[in-house]
């Protein structure tokens, strides 16, 4: 499941600044699927590291707020080391979003079964019986 699709990051930063994106030579006119799905399944990853604690993934209903933060992630990853201070600001504000979700600061508006998993206080250990006690070996 993906958060956000082609069509999204279009509508969110146009087709040309995509499709110069997509291009390392800045060349093309058109968009490099193959390049965009790469920076989609990494913002994909980035958000489930955040929700994956939290919520039962795959969510069945992807919320308009992981979209609009799915896209700016992919945005900051097709940038890569050319990212100007906006997109970079738009990153790190969608970074912190996920920390505030993942906290449980900020509700995705999920219905009943896709609430928050519940944690426990701490790991459980489940162990054998022992096979040398004191009552195995009062004869020896």
């Amino acid at each position: 499941m993906s958060y956000a699709v082609k069509q999204d990051l279009i509508e969110r930063f146009k087709e040309a600044e995509l499709a110069q994106l997509t291009d390392p030579e800045n060349a093309a006119t058109e968009i490099d699927d193959t390049t965009l799905d790469r920076a989609l399944v990494d913002a994909d990853a980035e958000i489930d590291g955040y929700l994956g604690g939290r919520y039962h993934l795959p969510l069945a209903t992807v919320p308009r707020l992981l979209t609009n933060i799915a896209c700016d992630i992919a945005r900051y990853r097709l940038y890569d080391d050319r990212a100007t201070e906006q997109v970079t600001t738009r990153y790190k504000d969608a970074v912190r979003l996920l920390e505030k979700i993942q906290k449980g600061d900020v509700s995705l508006g999920l219905d009943a079964a896709q609430q928050p998993t519940q944690t426990t206080g701490g790991p459980q250990f489940d162990e054998p019986a022992r096979v040398f006690s004191r009552d195995r070996l009062a004869d020896y």
